[in-house]
C-alpha cells in the first residue's frame, strides 16, 4: 500500500506520543496539504457519496440501491476529495466475507479514512441485528442499566471486541442523554435512564469497555436531546431549559464522558432558546459548542455534528451554508453531506474570501488526528 502523508503523519503522532510517554502530542505540520484535502478531511461521509451522479431523496433510495462494495469510480472521487471518514449503515452490510473486503478497500481509499457506523445495541445495531453474523443482541441500554454496571460493561466489550474485529475505527455510541420526556420519540431506551446520575455512571462504563477494545466512542447527542418531542431527521426540534437546568441534568453524562476519556462527541441539531436566545440549531452555535461544551465543560476532543442531511438543517439551511456555519461554530467534523465535494468547494472559497480561516481547518484537522493516534 502506497504511504500518504495521512499514513505519515499519523506515524510521527505515534512516535511523538511514544516518546513522551502520555497522550500529548505535538501538533503536525499540514503544509503540505491543499485547501481541498484539508477541507475533505473533515468529512465522514455515506459511502453512496462516493459514487460519481448517484443522488438519493429517502433512505428506501439507499436501500434499492444497495451499495456493498468500493468500485474503481469510487476511488477516483476519493483520490481527488480524499475524505476523514466513512460511515456504513445496515444496507451496506451483507455477511462477513462481503464486509471484510469492504473495510479493506474503505481503509484503501485515499488518505485511509477512518470506518464509522452506529452500533449502540439495542434497535440501533447495524451489525448485531443482522442474522448473517449471529452476535449477541440487547433489548436495549435502559434494559442494560437496569441489569447494572457488569451488564452495560460486558455489552459494550462486545460490542467493541466485534467491532474492532471487522476493522471499524469509530462507534458513534453512547448515548449520553437523559430520558426525561416521555414523549420523546427519537431517544427512549436508546439511553440508560431518566436519571442523570445513573446515565452518566453508565456511560462512563460502556465508553471505557468500548474504547479499551481498540475503538473509539462518541458521546451524543450533545446538548441533550432527552427532553425533546421532535425528530430533527424531520426537522425543528427544541429544548427550553435554562443553562442551570442544563448543568443539572444533561450535562451530567456528558462531564462523566469528558472524564472517561471521551475522544468524539456529536452534536444535536436541538435548539436552546432560553441559553441562546435564538432558534439556531446548536450543532451551528458557537454559544453551544464553544461556550458550554468547550469552555464550561473544557472539552478539547473532536465534535462531530449529527447528520448534516437531516430534515432539522436542510429544511432551514443550504447544505453548503450549513458546513460553513458548523465550523464557525466550532465543529471538527462534518457527518453525511450528501453532495460533500460541493461543501468543500464552498469551504475552500470561504477561506479563500477570508470568511474562514486556514488556521480554523488547521484546528480541527490537528484533533482529528489526535483521534486517529488511539487508532494505530
Amino acid at each position: 500500500m502506497r504511504i500518504n502523508l495521512l499514513t505519515a503523519v499519523s506515524a510521527v503522532c505515534c512516535l511523538l506520543q511514544a516518546c513522551s510517554g502520555g497522550d500529548s502530542v505535538s501538533a503536525p505540520d499540514f503544509s503540505g496539504m491543499s485547501l481541498r484535502e484539508k477541507a475533505s478531511r473533515l468529512f465522514i461521509v455515506r459511502p453512496e457519496s462516493l459514487v460519481p451522479g448517484f443522488t438519493w431523496e429517502t433512505n428506501d433510495d439507499l436501500i434499492a440501491y444497495g451499495l456493498t462494495e468500493v468500485t474503481d469510480s469510487m476511488r477516483a472521487v476519493a483520490e481527488e476529495y480524499p475524505v476523514g471518514g466513512v460511515i456504513i449503515f445496515a444496507h451496506n452490510i451483507v455477511d462477513d466475507p462481503q464486509l471484510r473486503r469492504f473495510e479493506k478497500d474503505i481503509h484503501g481509499l485515499s488518505g485511509n479514512p477512518l470506518l464509522c457506523i452506529d452500533e449502540e445495541g439495542g434497535r440501533v445495531a447495524r451489525l448485531a441485528n443482522n442474522d448473517a453474523f449471529g452476535l449477541p443482541r440487547y433489548e436495549s441500554m435502559t434494559a442494560l442499566a437496569k441489569e447494572g454496571p457488569r451488564a452495560v460493561k460486558k455489552a459494550a466489550r462486545s460490542i467493541g471486541r466485534y467491532l474492532h474485529r471487522y476493522g471499524f475505527d469509530v462507534d458513534f455510541a453512547p448515548v449520553a442523554d437523559v430520558n426525561t420526556n416521555p414523549e420523546n420519540i427519537i431517544i427512549g431506551p436508546r439511553a440508560f435512564s431518566d436519571d442523570p446520575e445513573t446515565a452518566g455512571k453508565m456511560v462512563q462504563i460502556y465508553l471505557k469497555a468500548l474504547q479499551k477494545q481498540g475503538v473509539s466512542g462518541c458521546l451524543k447527542h450533545f446538548p441533550g436531546h432527552g427532553d425533546t418531542k421532535a425528530d430533527t431527521h424531520l426537522g425543528y426540534a427544541v429544548s427550553h431549559k435554562t443553562r442551570e437546568q442544563l448543568l443539572s441534568c444533561e450535562m451530567i453524562p456528558f462531564k462523566a464522558g469528558i472524564k472517561a476519556g471521551a475522544r468524539m462527541i456529536m452534536s444535536a441539531h436541538v435548539s436552546l432558546p432560553a441559553v441562546t436566545g435564538t432558534e439556531v440549531p446548536s450543532t451551528l452555535c458557537p454559544e453551544v459548542l464553544q461556550g458550554i461544551l468547550r469552555r464550561d465543560l473544557g472539552y478539547d476532543g473532536v465534535i462531530v455534528t449529527d447528520a448534516l442531511e437531516m430534515g432539522a438543517i436542510t429544511n432551514a439551511y443550504p447544505v453548503n451554508e450549513a458546513c460553513i456555519l458548523a465550523l464557525e461554530a466550532g465543529a471538527d467534523v462534518l457527518l453525511c453531506v450528501r453532495e460533500y465535494r460541493s461543501a468543500v468547494d464552498a469551504i475552500v472559497a470561504a477561506v479563500e474570501s477570508g470568511r474562514l480561516s486556514e488556521s480554523r481547518l488547521d484546528e480541527s484537522l490537528a484533533r482529528i488526528y489526535r483521534l486517529r493516534v488511539h487508532e494505530n
